[in-house]
């Protein structure tokens, strides 16, 4: 086989396409009965710039703003060549899973997610990561990609020189098969339900609600790494400051862009909710009984119905709704008189265009008023963004900076644009990683088996 992707996510879906855009045969391997992974579970947000769809918003953006942002988010700690390359073809690969391949994609406009300076999201009309993945399977079936489910990748086989010769698949009944190939593309994302890494590399995450794929052990990293492959960033991770509980369901963080709260079991404020979704996962659980609430009003609750998890979330009961400031602590059994006070001073810093003691800026929304809405959620664990170093042609990297002779990396196996922590990562570098990189694995693997051009 001419290419060999492992994993059928957005990622490796991506690839797959932009193989087959080279003439070449593809074989994705997916372990699951039915792909989904991480990308079912995310939003569905593509980050890009330039597109034809900000354009015909009047959006003006580019490629160097949108690096700006995305290195300020990191503090300049991610691969600045990596965040370049990506930034720079995000706009024509969201262009052309729409144009090339069908994909239905729309802007996100209305507010910004937190550290983009332009509107730049772009996802399917019901913004949800299920309904993305929907598109790119149809996407890959109209363009022939072969795909094996149910076969789980349990070895890579390489020569001396670490020249990837081919893997080998475990069935559900337990029957093993070795598929050969001329590249090998790891796109099956992270380490996020393996335990013991997440301990060791992301401590403070120890014992977090996992909130993706329960097949993300960190495999890509075990393989690469036996071939001699480097890593970075393995501190990296995106969290989220807002599933659920218990439904376990993500509410958008649109709501806390548009004014909302969140509060603890004392009726307060304990973060500046505006630095990010990611970073805010770690303040909330470290509120009493892991547990807080969001609270924000009808204005907010129309703009959430935009979105299919919250219509569910409100639809299995999830939301709550008050006439009052005192209805709603009945409700959420907080303290009265506590929560009546947070609410008054959130108003008055924004009747005043102040700002709190955490740094949050208030006045660019209006204040809140009732009737009042709240959905009881924790932090939880997304996906890591650490992984196989690469090149900006997803080569696979050994410890010593030169590449791997036919190994290729993306998405969440690969290190990705947030820098080393949770607070680089940016809303939407997941995958922003998965789709750009993985059109970028999969052209440059076409080429080295001997596609037509290069991206």
């Amino acid at each position: 086989m001419p290419v060999l992707i492992v994993g059928a996510g957005a990622c490796g879906l991506s690839a797959a396409l932009a193989v087959r855009d080279q003439g070449l045969d593809v074989l994705v391997l997916e372990r699951d009965a039915r792909p989904s992974g991480n990308t079912a579970l995310s939003s569905g947000m593509i980050p890009a710039c330039g597109t034809r769809f900000q354009r015909a918003k009047n959006v003006l953006d580019s490629a160097e703003i949108m690096v700006a942002d995305i290195q300020n988010k990191n503090k300049g700690l991610a691969d600045r060549d990596l965040v370049a390359k990506v930034a720079a073809l995000s706009g024509s690969t969201v262009e052309w899973l729409a144009d090339s391949h069908g994909v239905p994609i729309e802007l996100v406009d209305g507010f910004l997610y937190p550290g983009h300076s332009k509107a730049r999201m772009h996802a399917p009309p019901g913004r949800t990561g299920a309904e993305l993945m929907v598109a790119l399977l149809n996407a890959a079936r109209n363009k022939s990609v072969d795909l094996m489910t149910s076969a789980r990748v349990t070895e890579v086989f390489a020569n001396e020189d670490g020249r990837v010769l081919g893997v080998r698949v475990e069935r559900p009944d337990c029957a093993e098969e070795e598929i050969g190939c001329t590249t090998l593309i790891l796109a099956c994302n992270g380490f996020g339900a393996n335990r013991e890494m997440v301990h060791e590399y992301i401590p403070e995450m120890t014992g977090a609600t996992y909130f993706g794929h329960a097949g993300n052990k960190g495999d890509a990293i075990l393989w690469g790494t036996q071939l001699g492959a480097a890593l970075g960033d393995m501190g990296a991770y995106q969290g989220h400051g807002s599933v659920a509980i218990p439904h376990g369901i993500l509410i958008t963080w649109a709501l806390m862009m548009e004014g909302g709260i969140q509060v603890n079991a004392d009726g307060k404020r304990f973060s500046n909710e505006l630095e990010g979704y990611s970073e805010q996962a770690v303040a909330v659980l470290q509120q009493p009984g892991q547990l807080v609430w969001d609270i924000y009003d009808q204005r907010m609750h129309e703009l959430g119905m935009k979105f299919e998890d919250y219509r569910v979330a409100n639809g299995a009961g999830a939301i709550l709704t008050a006439r009052s400031a005192e209805e709603l602590a009945k409700l959420t059994n907080l303290p009265f008189d506590s929560l009546s006070m947070t609410l008054d001073h959130c108003n008055e810093l924004a009747e005043k265009h102040a700002s709190d003691s955490f740094g949050r800026a208030f006045g660019a929304n209006p204040v809140l008023q009732p009737p009042y809405y709240a959905v009881r959620v924790s932090g939880a664990l997304f996906h890591t963004q650490g992984g196989l170093k690469i090149d900006v042609e997803a080569r696979v990297l050994r410890t010593d900076g030169t590449r791997l002779p036919n190994l290729f990396a993306a998405g969440g196996a690969a290190r990705g644009l947030s820098g080393p922590g949770a607070a680089g990562y940016l809303s939407g570098n997941g995958l922003l990683s998965a789709v750009v990189l993985g059109r970028i694995a999969g052209q440059s693997a076409a080429v080295l088996a001997g596609g037509r051009t290069s991206l």
